[in-house]
């Protein structure tokens, strides 16, 4: 984060008010819909996680401080202890896997979203046994990419009422970002605290505006909206996985 071309600063901050709006717009997604863009601003996973993973506590813990009753607590816990040890694996081979590995495991997972935002198809669980593998390999990329919420989420989704259903995302977001940010801690990983002092605003910026529109965003109106949000994650994915390529030959 440092030393980085002027538009690099522009397109990092642009993105993080974008991981902001869809955050709190929507109540996951922010590094899903994030990440992928950022990569290429800069093609290393650990120097951005730590950035997204320091948002993420600090904008789901304002958001659901003040309404922790509308929290479905008990399959919160349920959901945990499933994937408590895949999200572990998962970190440790973020920290042990090569860059291009890594970054190439983002833009795969990111290109599958965005061609089920493209074509309308939602991952639907209708087993307690469904349930629980979207729930390991969900704990699993979250745990080595922060992008595991479309996976989550679709357990959640109708497990949990839609009254409670934002709030509770966002206390598993903030435990299991929490265990992950304190791993990386450990590991020595660097945090860019003072790029804190302008990107944090910047996502702020996001959070406010997604904060307005969520019930908007969150209505049968938007799937224009999602395949548009595909297409572009496709296009970002593709020209991710062309650079990679291009830069192991």
């Amino acid at each position: 984060m440092e030393n980085l071309d002027a538009w690099q600063y522009v397109a990092t901050t642009l993105i993080f008010v974008w991981t902001g709006f869809v955050r709190s717009g929507l109540g996951f997604g922010g590094a899903a819909l994030g990440l992928p863009f950022l990569l290429l601003v800069v093609d290393n996973p650990l120097v951005w996680i730590p950035l997204i993973g320091v948002h993420l506590l600090f904008f789901s813990s304002i958001t659901v401080g003040t309404r922790l009753g509308a929290v479905d607590w008990a399959f919160l816990k349920k959901a945990f202890a499933i994937m408590l040890i895949p999200k572990l694996i998962g970190v440790f081979g973020l920290l042990t896997l090569p860059t291009e590995i890594m970054a190439a495991f983002v833009y795969i997972m990111t290109l599958a979203y965005g061609l089920m935002y493209v074509f309308k198809y939602q991952i639907k669980s209708k087993s307690h046994v469904f349930d629980s593998f979207l729930l390991v390999v969900g704990g699993y990329v979250s745990g080595t990419s922060l992008i595991g919420a479309p996976l989550i989420v679709a357990v959640f989704m109708h497990r949990v009422s839609k009254e409670k259903l934002r709030n509770t995302l966002f206390v598993l977001w903030f435990i299991l970002v929490s265990i992950k940010l304190s791993v990386l801690a450990v590991a020595g990983v660097n945090f860019w605290w003072t790029a804190h002092l302008w990107l944090l605003p910047a996502a702020s910026i996001g959070h406010i505006i997604g904060l307005k529109l969520h019930d908007h965003l969150m209505s049968d109106n938007t799937v224009r909206f999602k395949q548009i949000i595909g297409g572009v994650l496709i296009i970002v994915c593709i020209i991710g996985l062309i650079n990679i390529m291009g830069s192991t030959r």
